[in-house]
């Protein structure tokens, strides 16, 4: 039995904790009382109140446990990870971090770690598909399509956020990579819409996001890849609104000797709208094409909220991801050292195998068709 540390017990952190706990100590530290309160009416886990963005204070939360799940938002993952890596820890990372965290390759190395990284749905699964089939043909173009939806299309937006608002909105504000004839290029995110026909009879638009992250280094040989958002259309010309009157502006401004950031206030007003409710259905789709001159492989996921366990359809998919890789670390399946993106684990087939076995016991189908 391993003694595993989630940090974060949010809709993720908290799925992680649920699926871990079945055969390990689990113990779930967070800042927020209630969040740890409701997660131990729940599961059979341990809690700790602390403010994980303390370094000093989480380097001694640390030290007892033997495995670290680092589920915290995106803007505190990076100086996360590096201290978990400075304390000698392995490490399974979502918090999908704006910085790479291939820059702590070295420090990994050094302190004899494996730190699985990216590891929950996009980037996550979609790049363990990517991984394997990149070692089954060979690929000239990489597309990924993926989103997380309410069922209730309830207006102005159409829209619930099953983690932090701030961390939707970092996806709709940094600069989207994309990779075309071998070459990185720039464009602005919530660009490039389209409308993407799915088996489900919805229709949903797709547009930029910087979502390729470490492929562009790992998989630099694919001549051409990309990664879209998924939302119901006409969700992006409202957030470009948003956008184009400053509202997501991180620049200080001042008002009746009150100081503040436009991004800190909106993110606060659509804490309310994007709540997503205890027990509100909604659901993940992803879509990955990959493709040469001869073959087209397209991959589809398509899973809802699962009424019995009461966890959401992107804490499922993006959380059991995750424990998937935690439990390649568990089990020796994977034990390399240094900092390990999805797309570099899935290249051997034990491990990918282990990883969609692990998902399909939880009802987590992936659809393949070859064409």
């Amino acid at each position: 039995m391993t003694n595993i540390l989630v940090l974060g017990g949010g809709k993720v952190g908290s799925a992680i904790a649920f699926d871990l706990a079945k055969k390990h100590m689990v113990t779930v530290a967070d800042i927020n009382e209630l969040t740890l309160s409701n997660l131990s009416k729940k599961i059979k886990i341990k809690t700790i109140c602390t403010d994980i963005a303390a370094s000093n204070k989480l380097k001694n939360i640390l030290e007892p446990y033997d495995l670290i799940i680092s589920a915290v938002p995106g803007f505190m993952g990076y100086k996360t990870l590096k201290t978990i890596i400075e304390c000698k820890k392995n490490v399974v990372d979502i918090s999908f971090s704006p910085e790479d965290p291939l820059e702590l390759n070295d420090l990994a190395l050094k302190n004899n770690v494996s730190a699985l990284v990216d590891l929950g749905v996009a980037p996550g699964l979609g790049n363990i598909i990517f991984g394997h089939y990149n070692k089954k043909m060979k690929i000239h173009s990489y597309e990924c399509y993926v989103g997380g939806l309410p069922k209730a299309k309830n207006p102005p937006f159409q829209y619930k956020a099953p983690f932090s608002p701030i961390d939707v909105i970092e996806e709709y504000t940094r600069p989207a990579r994309l990779f075309e004839n071998h070459t990185i290029i720039t464009k602005e995110p919530l660009t490039d819409l389209e409308i993407i026909e799915f088996d489900t009879n919805e229709s949903l638009e797709a547009f930029n996001t910087d979502g390729l992250r470490t492929l562009l280094k790992t998989m630099s040989h694919v001549p051409n890849m990309k990664e879209k958002t998924l939302r119901y259309p006409g969700h992006a010309k409202k957030i470009q609104l948003l956008k184009d009157i400053g509202l997501f502006s991180t620049k200080k401004k001042s008002l009746n000797d009150y100081n503040f950031k436009p991004i800190d206030i909106i993110a606060e007003i659509l804490k309310k709208d994007w709540h997503l409710e205890e027990g509100e259905k909604e659901f993940t789709v992803m879509r990955i094409i990959m493709k040469n001159n001869d073959k087209q492989v397209q991959v589809d996921l398509y899973d809802e909220y699962d009424t019995q366990t009461e966890i959401t359809s992107m804490a499922r998919t993006t959380g059991y991801t995750c424990t998937a890789g935690a439990n390649l670390i568990i089990n020796k399946i994977f034990n390399k050292k240094g900092v390990y993106p999805p797309e570099l684990i899935s290249a051997e087939d034990n491990c990918y195998n282990f990883i969609i076995n692990y998902l399909e016991e939880r009802n987590v189908i992936l659809k393949t068709t070859t064409i």
